[in-house]
């Protein structure tokens, strides 16, 4: 394999302003790839202190354009179907081609006690569900246009171990069920898609230590990573090894799988 395969790919990772997609979007760009950042903020690395540090640029279009791609920062909510649509052909217009889809975007709302499944409001169930499942479903159909055009492409889901693993108390039952639903709707779409030359597989983080997430996982101690068989918490990197390997060639025979990435866990 070259040192970058993916030269002369065009790819787009959805929330990828900060955290993971961030990740996966600087690894495609290693790779070779054009990259373009959707995602509702493109400067909410601003939020947080050690997301804000890790940044080596005012943003992660501009990081990619420091790696020698192009790179193309569209800010748009993953709910909105007419919006991602729009956002996916802009792309394909100054691009030229949508080659890989990483559906990155997504998210929990509430605290466990309100997010049971007998007991959740509609408000946050309806926003749950459309942040991550809608999302991923509208991403993909508008990404799979272009790609059934061309013959080929790569897209790549986002579950959680929380697809799998239900909190004790039975809190998150929303996200856990949209996670489901999206390892479900993979399998569906890697059926109707293959003949088109296109992939499409899932990767399900575990316990992943984020500039966002790194002061929560700082206070639950050592008996915590005790729980995960590699005794350490994942980095953003560990997911995108996954990643790459779904978009290159080392993984041009797998579809409609879902991968973990978490260190033994579950």
């Amino acid at each position: 394999m070259t040192a970058q395969p993916l030269l002369g790919k065009s790819a787009i990772v959805t929330g990828a302003a900060r955290g993971l997609g961030r990740a996966y979007a600087l690894r495609l760009a290693h790779l070779g790839a054009d990259v373009a950042i959707l995602d509702a903020n493109l400067r909410s690395y601003e939020d947080f202190e050690q997301e804000r540090v890790a940044m080596t640029a005012e943003s992660t279009m501009a990081e990619v354009e420091g790696l020698g791609r192009r790179s193309l920062g569209l800010e748009v909510d993953v709910t909105q179907s007419n919006a991602v649509t729009a956002a996916i052909d802009e792309v394909a217009a100054n691009f030229g081609t949508v080659d890989i889809l990483v559906c990155n975007a997504g998210g929990g709302l509430g605290t466990p006690a309100e997010t049971g499944g007998s007991v959740i409001e509609d408000d946050v169930l309806d926003a749950v569900i459309r942040r991550n499942l809608y999302g991923t479903m509208y991403c993909c159909r508008a990404a799979a246009a272009h790609m059934k055009r061309q013959g080929s492409g790569r897209i790549v889901t986002k579950s959680s171990l929380g697809a799998k693993r239900p909190e004790i108390e039975g809190g998150y039952a929303h996200y856990g069920a949209a996670k489901g639903g999206i390892e479900s709707y993979t399998r569906y779409l890697a059926q109707e898609l293959g003949p088109f030359g296109i992939t499409v597989n899932c990767i399900a983080p575990g316990v992943i230590r984020t500039g966002r997430t790194a002061p929560i996982h700082d206070s639950m101690g050592s008996e915590a990573v005790k729980k995960i068989s590699l005794r350490r918490f994942g980095s953003p990197d560990d997911c995108a090894g996954a990643v790459e390997f779904l978009v290159t060639d080392l993984g041009s025979y797998v579809s409609g799988a879902t991968i973990p990435v978490d260190g033994g866990f579950f």
